[in-house]
């Protein structure tokens, strides 16, 4: 069973934008609750829904498949995404939330033409409103607004948007739609004067209003609120406002208050406009501004390193939702030219800051060991989707992170001091943030189907209750300059010698400098307290594959290397401050017949005269060995000697699968290793701890002597119990000397991979491998 988990708290380590007012981004990285005392209450995932399951028969299991944005029925229990890729929308049925069910699909094709593309959806009692891209090109755009019975699936009623839709939006009275018209921009034009990409290029978008009231969809009508002047000049309001191309405004994202006040994004040009759905008239107009963020990661060279800063950059919002009738919260993605990396809450009454995340968004990223070091440099953890609502008398903010796949929960109940409550874990690209606050749930929804790493797009439910979630399992705390330690592809672990609660880790080549990571696992979450970087022999960082660590009781370390090729696999013994003193080359006939997967987990035993041996396997079958059989290397180091006896892995009947072995550790008179597929998500299989006995000495020669295994226990069920998607890389392995079995996921550095990160207290020794 997986341990309960408590909120953790995000450490107060903003350095925020020069614009900002009232009280900051000092709140933002406060515990739940902040000194509004704690509340016994979080969101827990209950599910999670790989959409490809959903798709019509005989449909390739492979093919992309996406849920981007997603909407509900009245009753909170059918759930409808947009798939883009597939040119469809689909439908599940969330009565369970626990167990989500597919109800088919309807494909656009049907209804128009195959290239046709839905970009958002909303529901209006019985019907279900598709905004659809129907452009034939950027210089011809155009679109439609299709509407679906939500009982029959077929389509009731359809109108022409006269322009490339992006989102949807509908009053709270349900008396109005709200349509943005794009009409984006091409990426690859030169506009005159400009540059490639450039704004302005016409036509120019606006606002669709579409009436309600009509009983009969068919009777829908339609009112154009322009944001240009007839002739495709600027308003006035716009250039007053400052917006960056006002001939070209791009509306990109929706959201009616209470009042009927519909507030637009303008990303591109870094804006918001309001307008009065009644009168379609404009009321208001304000640049988003700009921000200097400090504090952060803006340079992409395998290093966590929070040193880096933006000065004066657009924040270029995406999404944005209305937190009360007065204040507006935006989700800062940025475009062509910003995005600051984080979000921001208007005074829409005046247009000014009310207050900016700062730098905590990304540091939010780097605690949970989900900062995204590949976009560094390009807009970093890159806040798309922003959702508001309201559950239990409790306003809350939901701001989804595209690129580091997660979404962060916000108080708002005080809009102008938002206390950050929690992260919530999603699979790749989280693009939808769904609230369904009548059955306590939120519903995620990603855009990112990658059939062949096996990570799939998903609908995560969400469900509000008391009680600590079981994510996180693992944070941060800060460094010595105050800052959260960056952290992320953990794939191994070792006991902390004379420390009952203390872990090792070590990060490995998703990286380019190596680190040792001290863990506190009696905290829960477990906290990783302390770094160490590890060194070459002249004293210089140095990145290894470090793919297992075992602690000596005697100081020091020893890492298992992994190369890329077979000469490159190495033990390393480092000194306890991470100095390089010793590098042990696998043998030359053993290192000729492997592959890219060598070393993978190392561990020692030392006798009471002082002889240490070192153990370490290898992950898969080096060329000329027995089919099926992998290496299990043993080091005398005062004889310099290696031997090798042999471990029989199970078979895969999964094409493109195999098995391997990725960690080792003695556990008395034993060896424990973990044995796993390359599989994730539901297709998981094989993630099991066997145990060998432990030679008395060294092998005899000759054919390799292969070791009975038994079954100690399979982790599956334990991974599987997250209720996310099930990760592939169960990786680390010890037992502590608190007598406890822990188990790590690595996760990659976020590449081929959703990020999260899943430390698991498997319970005693004696109740999982069978001894103290």
């Amino acid at each position: 069973m997986l341990p309960k988990r408590t909120c953790a708290a995000l450490a107060v380590l903003a350095v925020t934008a020069g614009t900002l007012a009232g009280a900051g981004a000092a709140n933002a990285g406060q515990p739940h609750g902040g000194d509004r005392g704690p509340k016994p209450v979080a969101f827990e995932r209950t599910a999670t829904y790989p959409v490809f399951q959903n798709r019509p028969a005989g449909e390739d299991a492979a093919a992309q498949t996406v849920a981007e944005i997603s909407a509900t029925s009245e009753d909170g229990r059918t759930l409808v995404y947009t798939d883009a890729a597939a040119r469809r929308i689909g439908f599940l049925d969330i009565s369970d939330a626990g167990r989500p069910q597919g109800l088919g699909t309807l494909s656009l094709a049907e209804l128009g033409d195959a290239e046709d593309e839905p970009t958002s959806v909303s529901v209006v009692g019985r019907y279900v409103l598709v905004v659809v891209n129907t452009s034939a090109s950027h210089s011809r755009p155009s679109g439609r607004l299709d509407v679906i019975s939500l009982r029959t699936r077929e389509r009731v009623a359809s109108h022409d948007l006269g322009g490339q839709p992006d989102s949807v939006a509908i009053s709270k009275d349900q008396r109005y739609a709200a349509v943005a018209i794009e009409n984006e921009r091409d990426e690859e034009a030169t506009p005159a004067g400009g540059e490639e990409g450039d704004l302005p290029q016409a036509p120019a978008g606006f606002v669709q209003i579409v009436d309600l009231e009509e009983a009969s969809p068919a009777r829908w009508t339609t009112r154009a609120v322009p944001l240009t002047r007839e002739d495709g000049s600027a308003l006035p309001a716009l250039v007053a406002a400052g917006i960056t191309e006002p001939t070209d405004p791009e509306p990109e994202y929706v959201s009616v208050n209470s009042r009927g006040q519909l507030a637009v994004t303008l990303q591109e040009n870094n804006g918001v406009v309001m307008i009065d759905l009644a009168s379609g008239r404009l009321t208001k107009a304000f640049t988003a501004g700009t921000a200097s963020v400090e504090g952060i990661d803006t340079v992409e060279d395998g290093v966590i390193d929070q040193t880096g800063s933006l000065s004066d950059v657009p924040r270029e919002p995406d999404a944005l939702g209305w937190i009360d009738d007065r204040y507006l919260a935006t989700a800062n993605e940025g475009d062509w030219k910003g995005g600051t990396r984080g979000w921001t809450v208007f005074d829409s009454r005046t247009g000014k800051v009310a207050w900016d995340a700062g730098n905590t968004f990304e540091h939010t990223a780097a605690r949970h060991g989900l900062l995204n070091d590949d976009r560094s440099e390009n807009k970093g953890t890159e806040p798309e989707g922003l959702a508001v609502a309201t559950y239990d008398g409790v306003r809350y903010a939901f701001v989804g992170s595209e690129r580091s796949n997660f979404v962060a929960v916000y108080d708002v109940s005080k809009p102008t001091r938002p206390v950050f409550e929690q992260v919530l874990p999603a699979t790749n690209g989280p693009e939808g943030l769904l609230p369904i606050p009548s059955r306590g749930l939120l519903a995620v929804s990603s855009e990112e189907d990658d059939a062949e790493a096996g990570v799939r797009a998903s609908v995560s439910l969400f469900r509000l209750g008391k009680g600590a979630p079981a994510h996180p399992s693992l944070v941060s705390g800060a460094d010595s300059a105050g800052a959260p330690i960056g952290w992320g592809a953990l794939g191994a672990l070792s006991a902390v010698p004379g420390r009952a609660d203390e872990l090792y880790t070590v990060t490995d080549a998703a990286y380019s400098t190596t680190r040792i990571l001290t863990v506190d696992a009696a905290r829960e979450p477990a906290v990783i307290r302390r770094e160490l970087t590890v060194r070459d022999a002249a004293g210089e960082p140095v990145g290894y594959d470090a793919e297992g660590i075992h602690a000596r009781p005697q100081g020091g370390f020893w890492l298992a290397v992994e190369g890329g090729t077979g000469p490159g696999n190495q033990l390393v013994r480092l000194d306890r401050h991470g100095v390089t003193q010793q590098v042990v080359p696998v043998p030359s006939d053993v290192a000729a017949g492997l592959g890219p997967q060598g070393f993978e987990g190392v561990t020692a035993t030392t006798d009471r005269r002082g002889r240490e041996i070192v153990w370490a396997t290898l992950q898969r079958r080096a060329a000329a060995d027995p089919a099926g059989v992998v290496r299990l290397g043993r080091y005398d180091v005062r004889a310099g000697t290696w031997s090798w006896y042999g471990y029989r892995l199970g078979t895969t009947a999964t094409a493109g699968d195999w098995i391997g072995l990725s960690e080792i550790t003695v556990v008395g008179d034993r060896l424990a290793v973990i044995e796993r597929d390359k599989l994730n998500g539901p297709a998981a299989r094989v993630k099991r701890i066997y145990t060998v006995d432990l030679p008395k000495g060294a092998s005899p020669g000759g054919a390799l002597t292969v070791l009975p295994k038994t079954l100690a226990h399979d982790v599956l069920p334990e991974l599987r119990a997250t209720k996310g998607w099930t990760q592939e890389k169960l990786e680390g392995l010890t037992v502590a000397g608190n007598g406890h079995v822990y188990a790590v996921t690595d996760n990659d550095g976020l590449d081929d991979s959703t990020g999260e990160t899943v430390l698991l207290d498997l319970g005693t020794a004696r109740k999982v491998l069978g001894r103290d």
